[in-house]
């Protein structure tokens, strides 16, 4: 096990604006040797593996392997380095960055890549016609609201100074802006092959990542095969990954216990949790991941009762969050605000809305409601996630709300949570928050500010406050490491503002633990960072390779 410290983006961002940024060959593994291949298992099929898309645990790391950004993290921690950029150089008002391009890095399908190619990749983000759920993570730089509005070409703060360096203009310091660099929506893709494929190019990527799509059979399989020409010479180790569709995580831990599999893609199953763990040899092969993580239960403001904040805060103190914990084995702790209590800006203070079924009553009540309500709850149907929506329901059943539940696959719950009208209530558990990177302001933009509540984004509750948006840019404005107590203070304030409108009831933060086959190497970090940043495929390699 391999547990990472995170530290305040304020301070880490400006560390790296004073020492300026230069590309650092990665070390490689000396135990590692090229070639062999791993099958990875995956109940459900992949939505999309384009990087403009692609926003959910399963596809993040595929993608990862097929693209890179102008900035990445070394292998299985959260410190950034430069990836296709070489060097960056960032003004001393931190409102201009500035980035050189490694030379001869080649698309899959042999062009060289420029910074046309970047610029291109980030105002199609933008765009409102792509509907990427990415499209706030780019709201600080100059020209960003015409752009998303449909009424400008492109971002004006984005100018291609020649075909190896790209500026960035934003309209404040953003204390953020280099790792939203290094998140998949800032991968950098070819003009050409998104108009040959249009809609379907999340079908038929084309990157400058590690590996390269080599067969995609939908509901049975996904095939990468390395990138002979990859930039990052000595990588990847690997020369196939198979993705297998359909697996149920049952039948793929049975596989990996035969040697059929490598990695059970959906974790440990939580009915076989304690037989794994009570297994020396298995439990030594146990990968467990701390992570920046918060399950939740959105409602959506926009439809009736939901609309009542009095019906929301009545739903937080209905649900027995002790209870909804021992059905996973107490594999997480229960929660009471958006972050995860090892997130900068998490309110030690702060207690949130206690288990008091007889309140929630009384709130309810007084919204209107006290012959209570029918409504639908929608979850992933991987277990547990279907036996926890069944706890939840029995504790709204208990004060006369009746949720009947939609059971469905990942892509068509998140696709109900895109649309305005979509979807009443979800339980977010295997699509549930993790943090794209260590600083609390990403649990905010995404999923809890306005420019995620857009259709295709992630603001399931579809929650706007234009208030809270001023503070959260306030805060991203601090970037002294000598203010950083300052900026976190702001942020929790920011979300105890947020719970007394309560358009979440949190649930629990999770660890998330799955089992690796005992022939990979370089696997430490698998699903251990305690981000949302992508298992690195790259480095992973197979020990029985001669």
């Amino acid at each position: 096990m391999k547990r990472l410290l995170t530290t305040t983006v304020a301070a880490s961002a400006l560390a790296l604006m004073l020492a300026g940024g230069s590309a650092v060959a990665e070390e490689l593994d000396p135990n590692a040797k090229p070639g062999g291949d791993i099958i990875i298992t995956y109940k459900d099929d992949v939505a999309t593996l384009d990087p403009a898309i692609g926003y959910d645990w399963q596809n993040w790391s595929m993608i990862k392997s097929l693209f890179d950004g102008l900035m990445d993290y070394e292998a299985g921690t959260t410190k950034l380095r430069p990836d296709l950029a070489e060097s960056y150089e960032i003004s001393e008002d931190g409102q201009t960055f500035t980035f050189k391009l490694r030379q001869g890095v080649k698309f899959h399908n042999g062009r060289e890549m420029t910074a046309e190619d970047v610029k291109y990749s980030i105002d199609r983000v933008v765009d409102p016609k792509t509907q990427s759920p990415g499209q706030g993570f780019f709201a600080t730089i100059k020209g960003y609201d015409e752009a998303a509005e449909g009424k400008a070409d492109g971002l004006s703060g984005i100018t291609v100074v020649d075909p190896y360096t790209i500026k960035f203009e934003l309209t404040r310091p953003d204390a953020t802006f280099l790792h939203v660099m290094a998140i998949n929506f800032s991968h950098v893709v070819p003009k050409e092959e998104v108009e040959k494929y249009g809609a379907d190019f999340g079908k038929h990527p084309v990157g400058t990542g590690a590996f390269k799509l080599g067969e995609w059979t939908l509901g049975q399989r996904v095939v990468f095969e390395k990138n002979p020409d990859y930039w990052n010479k000595g990588l990847p180790y690997l020369d196939k990954i198979t993705f297998e569709i359909g697996q149920e995580p049952i039948v793929a831990l049975l596989r990996l216990q035969k040697g059929e599999i490598d990695v059970p893609g959906d974790g440990i199953p939580p009915a076989k949790f304690q037989e794994v763990m009570n297994d020396p040899e298995q439990k030594a092969r146990v990968v467990e991941g701390g992570q920046l993580h918060t399950g939740y239960v959105t409602m959506n403001v926009n439809i009736p009762p939901f609309d009542n904040v009095k019906v929301r805060q009545a739903v937080n103190m209905a649900i027995n969050k002790d209870r909804i914990v021992q059905l996973i084995n107490n594999r997480a702790v229960p929660a009471n605000q958006p972050l995860p209590p090892s997130m900068p800006g998490y309110d030690n203070d702060y207690k949130g809305y206690a288990y008091d079924p007889a309140k929630a009553k009384e709130l309810l009540a007084e919204a209107g409601q006290g012959d209570g309500f029918e409504t639908e709850l929608y979850v992933m149907n991987t277990d547990p996630n279907p036996r926890i929506a069944q706890g939840i329901q029995q504790d709204l059943a208990a004060i006369g709300i009746k949720a009947n539940i939609q059971a469905l696959a990942q892509a068509n719950v998140i696709a109900a949570g895109g649309e305005k009208d979509g979807a009443p209530m979800i339980w977010s558990g295997g699509m549930a928050w993790i943090a794209d990177f260590p600083d609390p302001s990403n649990f905010y933009g995404p999923i809890l500010g306005c420019g995620g509540a857009v259709p295709g984004g992630w603001n399931w509750s579809w929650y706007c406050n234009k208030d809270l948006d001023k503070l959260a840019d306030q805060a991203d404005s601090i970037v002294d490491p000598a203010k950083a107590e300052e900026r976190n203070k702001l942020w929790g304030e920011i979300y105890i503002k947020i719970m007394e409108d309560a358009p979440w009831a949190p649930v629990f933060n999770e660890q998330r633990f799955t089992l690796k086959s005992a022939r990979m190497g370089g696997a430490d970090n698998l699903y251990v960072d305690p981000v949302h940043i992508p298992v690195n495929y790259d480095h992973v390699y197979v020990k029985d390779v001669q």
